[in-house]
């Protein structure tokens, strides 16, 4: 191969090309990594309505690095993810040194576990608030059945004026409600078959039953639903009229 020109002047091209290629690449690098196009402007592109800025601010300065061309998005999308009350950012590079973001936060629709929160997607997040918001409790994952279900219910009692402030869902898949209405609270055990029928039976029944109790001013406090045709009430006054003395 020495003594052939042809193969030689290849080989030289070949090796020319290599090395201006990696020469280019070394440049590449080099430039794109210049504090030239490193961010000088970070845009929130609406106000934040319950993130703190402050923080976001911090996130901002401390975890998101590089410039125009070689700051890892996903990482900074993950970081910023972080932030409490924000659930998702979409980020936008705009040439040459401005990044903006678009903030999608959390909206909270209840408790969850007295922990956490639950937004009006069904997802479970961490943050603290002192809003007056209804409670769920159930197994983890099944906030976003509980969820369903709330809004669901809340549709069903609608025409009762009864608000849900507690839904519970045991582990075996039992339902237990607390509505309030201006009266005052009452608990609704649902248990596990039916639970649908077995709410708007009683919301079918209400005026001829617990509406007049009501009018008669005797006060319930809990119902029973778990009956094929009918379902319980108990009345504090019959409770403490038959309790036994204190020994």
């Amino acid at each position: 191969m020495w003594d052939d020109a042809k193969q030689m002047n290849a080989l030289a091209l070949t090796l020319l090309s290599i090395t201006a290629v990696c020469l280019l690449w070394a440049a590449v690098a080099f430039v794109v990594r210049l504090p030239a196009f490193a961010y000088r402007e970070v845009v929130v592109t609406a106000p934040l309505t319950r993130a703190d800025g402050a923080h976001l601010e911090a996130v901002v300065r401390e975890e998101l690095s590089g410039t125009f061309f070689t700051m890892d998005l996903d990482r900074a999308r993950a970081a910023l993810a972080g932030v409490p009350w924000i659930r998702s950012v979409a980020l936008r590079r705009q040439w040459p040194r401005r990044l903006e973001l678009t903030v999608e936060e959390h909206q909270p629709l209840a408790r969850w576990n007295e922990s956490a929160l639950v937004n009006t997607r069904g997802e479970v997040f961490a943050a603290t608030t002192s809003e007056e918001l209804p409670l769920f409790e159930g197994p983890d994952g099944r906030a976003a059945e509980v969820a369903a279900r709330y809004r669901a219910w809340t549709q069903t009692l609608r025409p009762l004026a009864m608000s849900l402030t507690q839904l519970r869902l045991s582990p075996r898949g039992g339902w237990r409600l607390v509505a309030s209405d201006a009266a005052g609270a009452l608990m609704l055990e649902l248990g596990r078959d039916e639970p649908d029928a077995r709410l708007a039976r009683f919301v079918a029944a209400h005026g001829r039953t617990l509406g007049a109790l009501a009018r008669a001013r005797t006060k319930v406090e809990a119902v029973d639903l778990r009956y094929r045709n009918g379902f319980a009430a108990r009345i504090p006054a019959f409770r403490e009229k038959n309790a036994k003395p204190a020994a």
